[in-house]
């Protein structure tokens, strides 16, 4: 029987499976860290600092006391956290690892034949060269090799061929990151980071495709087969179909989910447990809190639509005469809301937190109890950033 399930039981039990619903005052231990990253199930990594990187501000948001140093701990040779891909670049629970094997093979013949049909001979000698460098010297960073001139050309994704050999083998499984200096990453080979118990273990095709589902279900709640291939880009949307379409019935129930816009509601799976699961969803604090553009809860920008209303699009990719917000905007989530977004970045030399623009949803207003949240939240940011003070730009745009 199909089960109806309201936009705000649904967008409230995503927030509680991805870490939102807890206090954020509470102190974290290492252990508590890594047991909130594997709730997540992993935590995006990206390059742009305006004002602490993607990672570090996922984490924050889920708790004020973290601080990049935490999560430095945990990662590294022997560590209970790696780095590899999901969708994206992304930091992810070493005791995962196994099921990352099977990706390794599929994106060998994959990435060799889309860098490899670029470099011909040169893209396999150059492996040859790397592989060599690394296994003799230990860790390696691709400056390394910047001495060395592009042959063939531009090199691949401007990269030079050494560089793309090294990504090459990171994506493969073959090198590991063993730590970063500054953003840049620090290889070695795998069995010098990876614990070889994790290594060891080779689950089949049916098991990995068995555990990706399972664990993207119970960290969405209700979700799509699309949706659930989507999670870690692990399997393919045939195999979650498949998988989805075994167990309806038994340990899958259909949904419908009302969409925040007042839309057709859509159909979903879900635990049979729903409902109790369900009425124990705690509130999430009413604060307010900025939120990365890549955190897991917009992810999925098709999702946030439906379960929250709010339509984000990043636009560091969008040239500035066309932006509508700002290179880099962060949204901005009140209880089980998001209300808004925000246009700022850290202006190191000068100690402070620079705003330069405010964006609320449409039919919100800025009261004095939200402008208040707003400035604790900023100051709390600022700590975290290593600045000084929080500062409105000449000319600050605020709309709502």
């Amino acid at each position: 029987m199909d089960y109806s399930v309201s936009n705000r039981d649904a967008r409230r039990l995503f927030l509680h499976l991805q870490g939102l619903s807890e206090s954020p005052r509470r102190r974290m231990s290492g252990a508590e860290l890594q047991a909130l990253i594997e709730r997540l199930g992993f935590v995006q990594v990206d390059s742009i600092n305006t004002v602490e990187r993607a990672h570090h501000m996922i984490l924050f948001a889920r708790n004020q006391t973290y601080r990049p140093r935490h999560l430095e701990r945990l990662l590294g040779p022997g560590g209970s956290l790696f780095e590899n891909w999901t969708h994206d670049a992304a930091i992810i629970p070493s005791r995962f690892y196994p099921y990352w094997q099977a990706r390794f093979e599929a994106e060998r013949e994959r990435l060799k034949t889309r860098w490899a049909a670029r470099g011909g001979a040169l893209f396999e000698r150059t492996l040859e060269e790397v592989q060599t460098h690394v296994r003799e010297r230990g860790a390696t960073l691709s400056r390394h090799f910047e001495k060395e001139k592009p042959k063939g050309g531009a090199g691949w994704w401007d990269w030079h061929p050494t560089k793309t050999a090294l990504e090459y083998l990171w994506r493969t499984g073959e090198l590991a990151v063993a730590g970063r200096d500054g953003f840049q990453k620090v290889y070695d080979l795998s069995q010098r980071v990876i614990p070889e118990s994790h290594r060891a273990q080779r689950p089949s095709r049916a098991e990995m495709v068995d555990w990706a589902c399972d664990a993207a279900l119970e960290r969405l709640g209700m979700a799509t087969s699309g949706e659930i291939a989507a999670f870690w880009d692990l399997v393919s949307p045939a195999e979650a179909k498949a998988w989805c379409a075994a167990r309806l019935g038994e340990s899958l129930i259909e949904v419908t989910v009302e969409n925040a816009d007042g839309g057709k509601p859509r159909q979903a799976l879900a635990r049979p447990d729903l409902a109790a699961r369900l009425a124990e969803v705690p509130d999430p604090p009413k604060r307010l809190r900025v939120v990365s553009p890549f955190d897991p809860v917009l992810r999925d920008r098709k999702r946030a639509r439906r379960l929250f209303d709010f339509d984000y699009r990043i636009e560091v990719f969008v040239p500035a005469a066309k932006r509508r917000y700002g290179y880099y905007v962060f949204p901005l989530l009140e209880g089980d809301r998001f209300i808004g977004r925000i246009d700022m970045k850290c202006d190191r030399p000068a100690d402070t937190l620079s705003v330069k623009g405010l964006w609320l949803e449409p039919g919100l207003r800025f009261s004095k109890g939200r402008a208040q949240r707003l400035e604790a939240e900023l100051e709390r940011l600022a700590r975290f950033a290593g600045v000084g003070s929080v500062v409105f730009e000449e000319g600050f745009r605020k709309e709502g």
